[in-house]
This record gives C-alpha cells, structure tokens and sequence, in this order.
C-alpha cells in the first residue's frame, strides 16, 4: 500500500455523485472514475465503511454495498487487516478503434503518424551500420540533433547553441526529469487550471505542493489571479502552456507572456514552458515568439507534431541547467535512442513541409467534431480553438463524469472534466480531442448525443434508497 485517503478528502473528491440508482451504484461509479483518471492512485487504501457512511451521510449497508460492486469490477480489494485497496487499471491505446473493433478511445489526444514517417525511418535504417557500431543511445542527445533544434529556436528569435539543449525520451520524460531538479517535498509549484494531468503527475510525484491560476476558454489567463498567486505561493516554478493550451485551446499574448515574466522575476520562479503543441497551429500561421526571459526552461517533442510512437523531447535551459540534468538523469534511465535520435534530425529539418500537412489533418478532425456536437448537443458550449489537439466542452449540466462512465459502456473512452483540475471543479466541462478519424469522431458523439438526456436528466440528487443498498448486500 502506497498511500491512503481519507473519507473527507474521498467525499470533497466525489463531487456529484449521486447521478443514478441504486445509490451504492451511484457511489461505487464515481470512485470508478476516480481510478480510471488517476485521480486516486493504484494501492491507495480507501476509507472504512463506517468512516465513509458518516462523511457522505449514507448508511454503512450502502458503502458496503458500493465496495462489493467495486471488488466485482476488479477496481478494489479488500483483505482483512488492510481495508479496501485500489487496484491499477489497465489503459488501452489511444485515439483509435480498439484492437476488438469495439469502441473508441479519446481519452489521449494523439494524432495519427505524419504519412512520410515510415519513409525516413527506412532511410535511417538503410544506414544502420553507422549506427549499431555505438553504444545506441545517448544521455545528452547527439550533437547533431542538438544543432536541428537549437536552429529552430534560433530562427524564431530566441538564440540557442547545441550546448543548452537536452535530448530526452519524449515530452512527459523531460517533464519529470524539470521538475525532479527544480522542486522538492515541501516546495510550491505553480499550474493553470485546468492543466494536462500528467504534469500535475509529475510535479505531485515530487512531494511538491501545487497552486492554482484559471485560465478559461473565453477569457484566457486571470492575469490579476496569476499574479497573487505568485506573491503569495512564491512557488519554485511555474508550468504553463503558453500555446493552444491543453485542454482549452488558449494562446497567450504579449502582455500575457510579459505579466508571468515579470510575477516570476519577482518570486525567484522558473518558468517552466511546455511547447508540445506550440506547432499545432490551424488557421494561421504558427504564432510569434514570446518572451519569458533567459531563465525559462523550455520543453518540446515530436508527440504531437509527427507521431506519439517517436519517443523523441527535448529540454531547452541555461547551461548550467542542462548540466545539472545530465549529473541526475542516469537515476532516471540512461539516455536516448541514437536510431530515433537519427530519425528526429532528419525529421526536424523537415518541419516545414510536415506542419502545414498536421494543420490540415487537425483541422479536418476539428471542424468534423465541431460540426457534429453543435448539431446533436445545441445546449452545449462548443469553442473552435485556432490550433492544438482538443476541445474544452461546456456542458449545460455538472455531469462530466456520470457522461465519461456511460460512454465508457458503450465503447466510447473520454476524460471527464475534473481529470484536468489542479484543485477541484470543472464537471461541467468536457475534453473533446479531435486528433481521431472524423468518422470516428462523429460516432463517438452520436454516443454522447444519446446518452445525454439520460445522464443529464439526474442533476438533482435523487433520494437515497437504502432498502435497495440493504436488499443489495443480503
């Protein structure tokens, strides 16, 4: 056991659960989600039936009742001694019809491969004898790889040499390898709300306490908001997407990227820049170059510019900065493949025949999705982002996650609202991805079309029924 919850952080956790019945289906429904999200982690010991009945005001027959239906779902165990366990959950792949054929995953947002991948790969392959002489991989990068990208940062105006450049195992390893550097247990981190979970992961994962900053679809950044929280956090760094957001689409402005500059110059913060979907641009051109100042780290992949399967990131920093990465990241794995490494140089040097070509891609899906939500969903909030992988759904009803977990029996995987929280909220809000197939994507929302007035028809907290939580366990 890793780690336990206690039942007034289970209950504040649950949000609305009570959105069917029986009601210890209700409740065993919304601890399943929390698992599937990671939002209560593998091993993690749930509270006691009776601690639980007494926060959520039910019965312990009902609690009861909901952690047998969680055993039978292989979402829990309970041993004597121990109490109830969370178990790990298995994720399927991504983006795609599954294996079986049999549904639809959104819950990652990663495009398809760039058409002209296989081709370069098998280029590099045919010069593989210069490769298979070496070790195979690198710690640092290669220095060929290193000079491709620093030229890129160069030409968009932010001069770089090779030397202030770390190759990584793709953008959620060098994530990991930033914030392990930077915070320690006890120390404040810095997010946007929502955020892309996996960086809040990370940063957790740390022992680091984390801080919010809303930014919202209409309105972008609370800059008034951002600026206190500095102030009175004074965290050690500050993750933001500057770029198409995830998962609202938002691109920051001049004033908006100088307003975190100057905040975290006065709070001794490293601005932490996440670039994996800088270069998603759609209707124009990619945006201009921001300026956070020569302290900021910054982060970028070939993720989501040609295909999830290129294990390929990178960290852009001082000198001094990717040296101390270098000195830590052998604790973490042992360096890059030289044979992907080869692949990216070539690929980056291609970049402008690759990006217009995404755009394309992306919006074909995006216009697809938008166009089928407005016309089944119409009392939904349904934004057009310029760019980036997804979209950040206002529902007209607090039922993310009731929506998520019936999809999820018919086939369709999403990621409920709440998922993308740093501290709580956000069920009325969906992320929509648009980097699937656009007829996949319409079937998927012919799903939710159908599901809605079901799932949305329970906004008020039905009575408990606990002759039918009692029945359930006899």
């Amino acid at each position: 056991m890793d780690s336990r919850i206690g039942a007034r952080a289970l209950a504040l956790t649950l949000g609305g659960w009570r959105t069917r019945t029986p009601t210890y289906e209700a409740l065993a429904d919304g601890i399943r989600l929390l698992c599937l999200d990671n939002r209560i982690a593998a091993h993690t010991a749930l509270p006691a039936e009776r601690e639980l009945a007494a926060a959520l005001g039910l019965s312990r027959a009902t609690v009861a009742a909901a952690y047998r239906s969680l055993r039978e779902s292989g979402h829990i165990e309970s041993t004597r001694g121990s109490g109830s366990i969370t178990l790990p959950q298995v994720r399927r792949g991504a983006g795609r019809v599954f294996d079986d054929g049999d549904g639809i995953d959104l819950q990652q947002a990663s495009p398809a491969a760039w058409p002209g991948l296989a081709g370069v790969m098998a280029e590099v392959g045919a010069d593989a004898a210069s490769l298979v002489g070496r070790p195979g991989y690198d710690i640092v990068g290669s220095i060929d790889l290193r000079a491709a990208i620093a030229d890129r940062y160069s030409a968009r105006g932010i001069p770089t040499d090779p030397e202030e450049i770390l190759v990584t195992n793709g953008g959620q390893h060098a994530i990991h390898l930033v914030t392990d550097a930077l915070l320690h247990p006890g120390s404040t981190a810095l997010l946007e709300t929502p955020t892309y979970p996996h960086a809040t992961e990370a940063i957790k994962a740390t022992g680091a306490r984390v801080t919010g900053t809303p930014v919202t679809v209409d309105d972008g950044w609370d800059l008034d908001r951002a600026v206190q929280a500095f102030r009175r956090a004074r965290p050690a760094l500050a993750y933001l997407m500057p770029w198409f957001q995830n998962p609202t689409g938002r691109t920051m402005t001049s004033l908006d990227a100088a307003t975190f500059r100057a905040a975290a110059d006065a709070a001794g913060s490293v601005l932490v820049i996440d670039e994996t979907t800088a270069e998603l641009a759609i209707d124009a051109a990619a945006p201009v170059a921001l300026d956070f100042g020569h302290r900021a780290v910054r982060i970028g992949s070939l993720g989501k510019t040609v295909w999830g399967g290129l294990r390929v990131g990178w960290v852009r920093g001082d000198r001094a900065f990717i040296r101390r990465l270098v000195a830590s990241r052998p604790r973490r794995d042992l360096g890059t493949a030289e044979f992907e490494q080869a692949v990216a140089t070539r690929l980056l040097r291609m970049m402008p025949d690759i990006l217009p070509q995404r755009a394309a891609l992306l919006g074909r899906g995006r216009d697809a999705v938008v166009a089928a939500l407005r016309t089944s969903l119409p009392g939904w909030k349904v934004p057009v982002p310029h760019g980036g992988v997804s979209l950040w759904v206002g529902l007209d009803a607090p039922r993310s996650g009731s929506l998520v977990l019936a999809a999820r029996r018919e086939g369709v995987l999403l990621s409920a609202g709440p998922r993308f929280s740093v501290d709580g909220g956000y069920e009325s809000y969906l992320r929509v991805p648009f980097t699937a197939p656009a007829g996949q994507m319409r079937d998927a929302v012919a799903v939710l079309a159908r599901l809605w007035p079901e799932v949305s028809g329970h906004a008020a907290a039905p009575a408990i029924d606990e002759t039918e939580a009692v029945a359930a366990i006899v």
